[in-house]
């Protein structure tokens, strides 16, 4: 397949408002493409030339790539900087002057071709780097056809972004195959395991539906966490589980460890909620788990959270939040020493954990980490378990866990299953009460906001839209629109984060009624924590609402309204998570009638 075909499909799906019209589209150019350019486009497609926990970042801001076009096309830096700001995109630019200037060497290069391009600029590194890969960019203006180079112009500087998620791609896997969505399932099971989708797109190309039962656990590939549920009443929660075990719900950063032991030492690398590598924040944690670990290959996951070494105690979040930082972090380490309370096990020596019971994961976990007892020696510490038999056991842990400073419990069935990337009934989450309705908070997605008036004018924000996913239509329905309960500081935070994925129309992704528009859509990426005193019904907003035909035939009514949320407010972001991650309107529903039981 040529670029430019690939081009082609970028623009039509750019100009696709329908997610399930993007699907089919997606699904044909995945069954055009051939087996050895069926991962690069999927990559691509995603804006990138590895998969997301993978680190190729191509190291090349806006102002380096207009300096390589305006060498690439001979046109002068006034000229295109006066075309970039008209138009308002870097590759919207390239291409005006492309169809304008024939350059010499213009021909059509293969997916591959460009591909390797790309993976070049992203491994350049050391003295002269910045110029090469100005070089290779250049060179791919010079010889791409114009609209190409609309699309090659957005990789690099991550702007690409077609407005469709992860599963709208398994969407359009199965569809490659099946002529409908029939295998999301199957291939989501795998995508959990393996978050790739190049490596997914490649073995279905190769192996058909089949090839995705022998995806198993690998180390240095993250597979996606594991959700809880949850309850709003101890009661629940034991005539749920009925035995179960019980541990503290710590407030940090989880993460994932994958450990591997070489002849040279060991190799660690910690990866986020969000599939991001994160080795290099955490220099401490890195090193006790290889004091610590004494396994030859694992995959485990736990909790980071600061600790003060002087009074033994735990620290909060909003201290503990100081030590994720790209910058000073040697002597943030210092200040604020990390602990890693370890609670599950995914992989151990060769043999995936995944589907033995819980007791089994602990037993092993406990077996092949090193301890001292020693609070202030120990890196990675396990975290304590208490048997849940009745209903009182639940309430005396919980009470415990508030006594410590600790947001909660976490109540896990002995037998079941670690499930990645699902949200099941293996594991209960209970926080302790922020209001008189609402046992928890929501994580929301940020659809877009309205410019601010007055004193919020400073600010460039007057209010934001929230919505939650809605894991059966791919889509994101709104909840709320919140105008108050945030710092000066957080409303100045949030506009500068906005401000950077600015969207010139609503996304595909977004299911929002018109009373709900905004002055400014957003591209799906900041995830926000949100306190509220409860859930009401609401008919402009869309999350869990239904639809039915009016008497007349010419227009939808609201047959049931929405969810929205009431008073609600910022309580922080979650950079730590995707937007698929957020709350979605099945935990809504769950939320709304235990609010009306109680």
């Amino acid at each position: 397949m040529t670029f430019k075909t690939l081009a082609t499909y970028f623009h039509t799906i750019e100009n696709t408002p329908s997610r399930n019209e993007m699907t089919e589209i997606l699904a044909e150019l995945f069954t055009k493409t051939d087996e050895q350019d069926i991962d690069k486009v999927t990559y691509m497609l995603q804006g990138r030339v590895a998969p997301q926990y993978v680190k190729s970042d191509f190291m090349l801001g806006e102002k380096m790539v207009i300096k390589a076009a305006i060498k690439a096309l001979n046109v002068d830096a006034k000229l295109f900087r006066t075309k970039q700001k008209e138009l308002g995109d870097t590759g919207a630019a390239v291409e005006h002057f492309k169809q304008e200037i024939q350059t010499i060497g213009e021909r059509d290069m293969s997916v591959a071709e460009v591909f390797e391009k790309l993976t070049a600029i992203t491994t350049s590194e050391g003295s002269g780097s910045q110029d090469e890969k100005l070089s290779i960019l250049g060179e791919l203006i010079q010889t791409l056809d114009a609209l190409s180079c609309r699309y090659i112009m957005r990789i690099p500087t991550q702007t690409l972004r077609l407005g469709f998620s992860d599963m709208t791609v398994l969407d359009a896997l199965s569809w490659m195959l099946a002529g409908d969505k029939s295998l999301r399932k199957d291939i989501e099971r795998a995508y959990h395991v393996r978050p790739d989708l190049g490596f997914i797109a490649k073995i279905m190309k190769e192996q058909g539906i089949k090839g995705l039962t022998k995806v198993k656990p690998e180390v240095f590939t993250p597979i996606l966490m594991m959700k809880a549920q949850r309850l709003p009443t101890p009661k629940d929660i034991y005539e749920k589980l009925k035995e179960a075990v019980i541990e503290p719900k710590y407030d940090g950063f989880r993460l994932q460890v994958h450990f591997k032991r070489t002849k040279e030492g060991s190799e660690v690398r910690l990866y986020s909620r969000g599939l991001d590598e994160v080795t290099y924040m955490y220099p401490d944690i890195f090193e006790g788990v290889q004091k610590e670990m004494k396994a030859d290959l694992a995959i485990f996951e736990g909790e980071a959270i600061g600790f003060d070494e002087y009074s033994g105690n735990f620290l909060p979040f909003q201290q503990t939040v100081q030590r994720k930082r790209k910058f000073d972090i040697e002597e943030k380490a210092k200040e604020i020493p990390l602990k890693m309370f370890a609670f599950e096990l995914l992989y151990l020596n060769g043999e995936a954990y995944l589907m033995k019971p819980l007791e089994d994961r602990i037993a092993a976990m406990r077996a092949y980490i090193k301890q001292t007892g020693d609070i202030h020696k120990d890196t990675l510490i396990l975290s304590p378990e208490d048997e849940m038999i009745s209903e009182d056991d639940v309430h005396a842990a919980f009470d415990e866990a508030l006594s410590k400073g600790l947001e909660g419990i976490m109540v896990k069935k002995k037998d079941g299953l670690y499930q990645p990337g699902a949200r099941g009934w293996n594991w209960i989450k209970y926080k302790r009460s922020y209001s008189s309705k609402i046992d928890d908070t929501i994580d929301c997605l940020v659809l877009g906001y309205d410019k601010g008036k007055g004193k919020r004018a400073d600010f460039g924000i007057g209010a934001f839209l929230v919505g939650v996913y809605d894991q059966e239509t791919d889509t994101f329905k709104t909840v709320a629109k919140i105008g108050t309960g945030l710092s000066d500081d957080q409303w100045k935070q949030l506009y500068v984060h906005a401000n950077k994925l600015v969207s010139k129309a609503k996304p595909a992704l977004y299911d929002v009624d018109k009373m709900m528009d905004v002055d400014v859509w957003i591209k799906p990426k900041i995830v926000v924590e949100i306190k509220a005193d409860e859930i009401t019904r609401s008919q402009m907003h869309t999350a869990g609402r239904e639809m039915q035909k009016s008497k007349s035939g010419k227009a939808e009514e609201v047959k049931v309204p929405g969810y929205a949320l009431r008073f609600p407010r910022l309580t922080r972001f979650r950079d730590d998570k995707k937007p698929e991650d957020v709350t979605n309107t099945q935990e809504m529903a769950e939320i709304f009638k235990n609010q009306t039981v109680s």
